[in-house]
């Protein structure tokens, strides 16, 4: 029997053990999905509080409630470890690392290599590598395989290997990593077929294409058309609000044409892992073809010049309203997470508000009910320990203005009506509630 009528029989019969490198936003949903269909799955990661918590039982994601993780590990379908020497006890190998962009907003696929690197010392015959990390078309083929091959195996032979992007939606209830349609994709024919018996197990529906550099191209297309549309509604913004005239107003209008027309919102700027980064892949690529991506590249800068335009706006709504400079104010931003009802603090523009903020000298505090506390990021490690204060009449008395940066349902807003000098509001949150006072602004 071939590696690949074994694998596909072991698949078949949810025999095959899956391992999911990466246990986070992606990975653990994932895992969890898997062992749900039947696999025993092996969760990798590197970092050994990730381990300790999953391993008792205690998730961190949201998606994955905790006594699901407890049914499945009862079940003895998952469990997690940062011993990667077990990889080739594993039939599947699914990367699900990140995909972030250097200082200079070009890929940096380190953690990808890294992790190509570690599979490539522990590949067997008869193993299917699928990359689900974002990224731009050609890195399944281009990066990973010719490190997967360098110690002789050879993909489409000895091992398979496929591309199928991860879809998670953070906070999104109508949708899970089960129910939204997975995309997929095989280097070959075989390898084409053992992905889709692989993700049939797990997913309700499969989309296959015909090769991996598609599946990442869909990927990106799919940020990219978010993230043009807000570039857009976000330009809008700027300049109805010279005249005078409200952009949410304008969006709910214009949102009940039944055809032809769909609604996105303005904010402070762009957060998660996707949509901020993503089109910056396909710019960088398209350079090695001797393209040029204007309309993505000026969506962009659009987009990241969002907090600046907001601070615009407070700065000027405290020297006409309170005679005070933005240096000498005491600013709480309301909302760390990137979208409302979640814990995610991915990319926030949050945190280039309250870097803006105390580079001008400003005193900032922020309260976020899903986050607690700000964790070590890569980018703005100058804020990780910070915890989130308390919202009372009190202390809200003492803040100059406040900035809703996240419109998170548990918060009182008619308390921060009620007790501040000054709200920017970028979320349109309080017209939506029916709230009115003359302290209120949008931006």
């Amino acid at each position: 029997m071939n590696v690949e009528t074994r694998l596909a029989g072991r698949l078949r019969d949810r025999l095959a053990v899956v391992g999911v490198i990466g246990l986070g936003y992606v990975g653990l949903p994932l895992a969890a999905a898997c062992a749900r269909g039947g696999f025993d799955t092996v969760g990798f990661d590197v970092d050994p509080n990730k381990i300790e918590q999953l391993n008792r039982g205690r998730s961190y994601i949201d998606a994955v409630s905790s006594d699901d993780l407890n049914q499945h590990r009862r079940q003895e379908k998952f469990r997690a470890t940062a011993e990667f020497s077990e990889l080739p006890g594993c039939d599947v190998v699914v990367i699900c690392v990140p995909t972030p962009l250097t200082r200079h907003r070009e890929p940096d696929l380190r953690y990808v290599s890294a992790t190509a690197e570690t599979i490539a010392t522990y590949l067997r015959p008869g193993q299917l590598i699928i990359l689900e990390s974002t990224t731009f078309p050609g890195t399944t083929e281009q990066v990973v395989k010719p490190i997967l091959e360098q110690r002789g195996l050879k993909s489409g032979i000895d091992f398979f290997l496929g591309f199928s992007p991860e879809r998670e939606d953070p906070g999104n209830a109508d949708f899970h990593t089960t129910t939204i349609p997975k995309v997929v994709a095989g280097e070959g024919a075989a390898a084409s077929s053992l992905v889709q018996s692989f993700y049939s197990a797990v997913v309700e529906k499969i989309v296959v294409v015909s090769s991996p550099s598609v599946a990442e191209a869909v990927k990106i297309t799919e940020n990219v058309f978010r993230a043009v549309n807000i570039a857009l509604v976000n330009e809008l913004k700027v300049i109805y609000d010279a005249m005078g005239i409200d952009i949410w107003e304008v969006v709910n209008a214009a949102a009940t044409k039944p055809f032809g027309y769909m609604p996105f919102y303005p904010g402070p700027g762009l957060g998660g892992h996707c949509i901020p980064i993503d089109p910056f892949y396909l710019t960088w690529k398209s350079r090695e073809y001797g393209l040029t991506t204007r309309f993505i590249e000026l969506a962009g800068e659009i987009n990241l010049s969002m907090p600046r335009y907001v601070i615009g706006k407070l700065e000027q709504a405290l020297d006409r309203r309170q005679k005070i400079s933005l240096g000498s104010s005491r600013v709480l931003i309301v909302g760390l997470a990137y979208k409302k009802n979640v814990s995610d603090i991915r990319e926030s523009p949050s945190f280039e508000l309250m870097e803006l903020l105390e580079d001008r000298g400003a005193q900032v505090d922020f309260h976020d009910p899903f986050a607690s506390t700000i964790p070590p990021t890569r980018e703005h490690a100058e804020f990780s320990g910070r915890k989130s204060v308390e919202l009372d009449a009190t202390a809200l008395r003492g803040y100059n203005a406040i900035i809703i940066a996240t419109d998170h349902d548990t918060v009182d807003y008619q308390l921060l009506a009620d007790n501040t000098r000054l709200i920017v509001d970028t979320r349109n949150v309080f017209a939506r509630k029916g709230i009115s006072s003359d302290t209120i602004i949008k931006a």
